[in-house]
C-alpha cells in the first residue's frame, strides 16, 4: 500500500513537471484566494488583539468618565453636539463628595503629547506625553511598575516635584543608569524620578510608553492652559458593585455639570469590559468581511483547478489508456488524479500562508498593531484548500477512472 502511495505520488509530480506553466499559474491562483484570507484575518485578529489590549488597560472593574463616549466624534458642526470641557473644579468636587463604599477615584489630564525631556546632556525629541496624576491613576489604569514605587498621597497634595516615566523614556535617557532617583527636566522644572513602568507598547502610532506621570498638583502649575480637559476613573474592589457605583457617579456627575432631569448627559462613561464587548462587535464583522472576500477569491482558485485537471485528462487519455491496458485499475487512474490535485492545492495553500502572514505581519507592523501568530487562519487555510482539492480533483479523477481502455488507446 505504502509503495503504491509513493508511486502514485512520483507520477504525480512527473505530469506536475510536465505542465509546468498552466500548474505554477493554478498555484498562483490558488495562493492568492488563500493570501487574501489569511492577511485579512492575520489583520483583522492584530487589530482585535490590540484594541482589546488598549482598553483592557483600563483595569479591572473600572469606569471613565470624561468628556465625550467612546464612539463620538467631533466634528464641529451643528449636528454633534459639543460638550463643555470637564475642569478641575468638577472632578475635585466629584472626588471629594463621591462616597460609594470600595471604590478609588482618579483624576488625570493630559498636559501636552509634545514635550521635550533632559537629562545632564541628553535630551529626548518632542514627542513625550506628560500627565498629571493623583495617587490612584496607575491602579486604575491597569498600569504596572517594572522598578520604583508609585505616587502617593503626600506626592499629590505637597506638590512633590517627583515623577514616575515610561520604559522607552528611560531608555532613550536612563539607560545606562540606575533610573530612581536620577533628576530630570521638563520644560526647566526638576523632577526626581521614583518608579519605572513596565513596557505596553504602541496603539495606532501612540506610543504609551513614552511619557511621564506627575502629581496633579504639580502638573497644574506646570500647564496652566484654561481649557484643560480631566478625566475621571472609578474603580471598585468588587465586580457585582460596578454597576452601583456607576450609577451614583452618574447621578453625582450630573448635579455638579448642573443637569436637570430632563437633559441628556453632557459628559460620556465608559467602563472597560464595554469597550472590549464594542471591539468585539467590530471585528467580528470585519472577520465576516475576511471570510466573504476569501471564500469568493477561493471560489474562482477552484473552478480553475478544475479546469486544468479536466485538461490535464483529456491530454494523457492515451496515457490512461496504456496504464489500464497493464492492469491499472479503476481506483488506482482515480487515485492517481486525485493526489495530484491535493499537491497542487497545497502548495498553493503553502504559498498563500507564507505570503499571507507575511503580508498580514506587514500590516500590523505598519499600523502599529500586536501581530500574533494567525494558528486558526493557517488551519483554516489547510481545511479549505484540501477541500478544494477534493471538490476540484473529484470529477477529473472519475472521469479517468471511467476511460474506455481501448478509446484511450486509440486518442490521438
Amino acid at each position: 500500500m505504502f509503495s503504491l502511495v509513493r508511486e502514485n505520488i512520483r507520477i504525480a509530480f512527473d505530469s506536475i513537471k510536465s505542465q509546468l506553466l498552466r500548474t505554477i499559474l493554478t498555484i498562483i491562483i490558488i495562493a492568492i484566494g488563500i493570501l487574501a484570507l489569511v492577511c485579512i484575518l492575520s489583520a483583522v485578529s492584530a487589530l482585535q488583539n490590540t484594541i482589546s489590549s488598549d482598553f483592557s488597560s483600563m483595569g479591572a472593574n473600572t469606569f471613565n468618565i470624561q468628556r465625550y463616549e467612546f464612539n463620538t466624534q467631533r466634528r464641529g458642526d451643528d449636528a454633534q453636539k459639543i460638550n463643555p470641557v470637564i475642569n478641575y473644579r468638577q472632578v475635585k468636587q466629584f472626588k471629594d463628595t463621591y462616597n460609594f463604599p470600595f471604590t478609588k477615584t482618579s483624576i488625570s489630564f493630559l498636559g501636552t503629547r509634545a514635550a521635550e525631556v533632559k537629562y545632564e546632556n541628553e535630551k529626548t525629541d518632542p514627542e513625550v506625553q506628560v500627565y498629571g496624576v493623583n495617587e490612584n491613576y496607575i491602579t486604575n489604569s491597569g498600569l504596572e511598575l517594572e522598578l520604583g514605587r508609585s505616587l502617593n498621597y503626600f506626592d499629590v497634595e505637597n506638590s512633590n516635584s517627583v515623577c514616575v516615566i515610561g520604559s522607552d523614556l528611560r531608555k532613550a535617557l536612563l539607560n545606562d543608569v540606575n533610573p530612581l532617583d536620577k533628576t530630570i527636566s521638563i520644560r526647566g522644572a526638576k523632577f526626581k524620578v521614583i518608579g519605572v513602568l513596565k513596557e505596553k507598547g504602541s496603539t495606532f502610532g501612540n506610543n504609551q510608553d513614552l511619557r511621564v506621570l506627575m502629581p496633579l498638583q504639580k502638573a497644574r502649575t506646570i500647564f496652566t492652559n484654561p481649557n484643560i480637559n480631566y478625566s475621571l476613573s472609578v474603580k471598585a474592589d468588587k465586580k457585582d458593585m460596578l454597576e452601583g457605583a456607576q450609577d451614583d457617579a452618574i447621578l453625582l456627575f450630573r448635579n455638579i455639570r448642573g443637569l436637570n432631569p430632563i437633559e441628556e448627559n453632557n459628559f460620556g462613561i465608559e467602563r472597560s469590559d464595554d469597550l472590549i464587548n464594542r471591539v468585539g462587535e467590530m471585528t467580528s464583522i470585519l472577520n465576516k468581511i475576511a471570510w466573504v472576500i476569501g471564500i469568493i477569491t477561493i471560489f474562482g482558485s477552484t473552478i480553475a483547478l478544475l479546469n486544468m485537471m479536466l485538461v490535464s485528462v483529456s491530454e494523457r487519455t492515451r496515457e490512461i489508456g496504456v496504464r489500464k491496458a497493464l492492469g491499472a485499475k479503476r481506483k488506482t487512474i482515480a487515485y492517481q488524479f486525485l493526489i495530484e490535485t491535493i499537491i497542487i492545492s497545497q502548495l498553493g495553500g503553502f504559498f498563500g500562508i507564507l505570503f499571507g502572514i507575511l503580508a498580514g505581519w506587514g500590516i500590523s507592523a505598519g499600523l502599529g498593531f500586536k501581530f500574533t501568530t494567525p494558528w486558526f487562519a493557517m488551519i483554516s487555510a489547510v481545511v479549505i484548500t484540501f477541500i478544494v482539492a477534493i471538490i476540484s480533483g473529484l470529477m477529473p479523477a472519475v472521469k479517468a477512472a471511467k476511460l474506455d481502455p481501448v478509446e484511450s488507446l486509440r486518442y490521438e
